[in-house]
């Protein structure tokens, strides 16, 4: 029997979790999806350059990627993935450039391979290059204009993103992601970002939580209260009933992971990316049936 550790968290907390199960057990079917990305290849368009140089990320994750010009999808060899996330580094003004290669990313659509796209923020003309070529734009979305400042470095206003999270709306399907903790494990909007959110419409909504990267501005940080994060968490699952929530694959390691992911579980949440062994035990306890999935979340 996994024990979730009720003690560990207030009155308060304990009541949310219970209380988002039951929204979950009210309109989902039981359930749960874990994804093991194994057939999606990481692909940047930029190499390892990044001309933004983020305080969470300074580049760091773009060395774990594979760079575009490695891929040859007009060989006759079988590709080893049936889909790839389409990401790399941005330019000064927060876009990543992917119009740049669009005959070999239209060459990897013709091999049937389904694409993932992080683009940034790019403008309504851009936003239609995607039209028939995306199965799905993954967009980060912020709610406080400090944090665009602090952790960006942008100029850009939240009135920026809603505008590019709607002309994208028109053309493609679209996931949001939101990252708890993001300026450095400081709440900063993401309250905000919810709301706004909930206002314009979404179709799903993928959480991460800040992790601290060596050799970032942010590497001495901490991440962001565990227990705040499972409330919050909780509290979006209630306030959005019907909308199918998960669990991404940027979060924190270690106990920590284990204690959320068992969380993610008991609140409601319905995808996780690469769960502990304590949560595919706590799903079997609930009498969820695990779907399994090898590609992005968001695909």
């Amino acid at each position: 029997m996994v024990d979730l550790e009720q003690n560990a968290y207030s009155l308060e907390t304990n009541d949310w979790i219970k209380r988002g199960w039951e929204i979950r057990t009210n309109n989902f079917p039981p359930e749960i999806y874990f994804d093991y990305p194994t057939k999606t290849e990481s692909v940047s368009l930029t190499g390892t350059s990044c001309s933004l140089n983020c305080a969470h990320c300074g580049g760091h994750y773009l060395k774990g990627m594979t760079d575009i010009k490695e891929l040859n999808p007009q060989s006759d060899t079988e590709l080893a993935f049936s889909s790839a996330l389409i990401s790399g580094g941005c330019t000064v003004d927060g876009k990543v450039p992917f119009w740049n290669r669009l005959d070999l990313l239209h060459e990897l659509k013709n091999r049937k391979v389904r694409l993932n796209f992080h683009v940034g923020l790019i403008d309504e003309q851009e936003s239609q290059l995607l039209k028939g070529l995306a199965d799905v734009v993954s967009f980060d979305f912020i709610g406080d204009e400090d944090t665009i400042r602090e952790v960006y470095g942008l100029k850009h206003t939240l009135e920026d993103y809603i505008r590019v999270y709607r002309d994208l709306r028109k053309h493609v399907k679209l996931i949001p992601h939101l990252t708890i903790g993001l300026k450095g494990g400081i709440w900063s909007g993401e309250e905000k970002a919810l709301a706004m959110l909930e206002t314009i419409g979404l179709d799903g909504l993928v959480f991460n939580v800040f992790i601290p990267t060596p050799g970032t501005r942010y590497s001495d940080r901490t991440p962001p209260d565990l227990e705040e994060v499972i409330l919050f968490l909780a509290k979006a699952r209630v306030r959005l009933p019907k909308t199918p929530l998960a669990l991404g694959c940027m979060r924190p390691k270690g106990s920590y992971r284990q204690k959320l992911d068992e969380a993610a579980v008991a609140l409601g949440i319905n995808r996780i990316v690469i769960p502990t062994p304590r949560a595919r035990q706590l799903v079997e306890e609930k009498g969820l049936t695990i779907k399994r999935g090898e590609e992005c979340c968001a695909l």
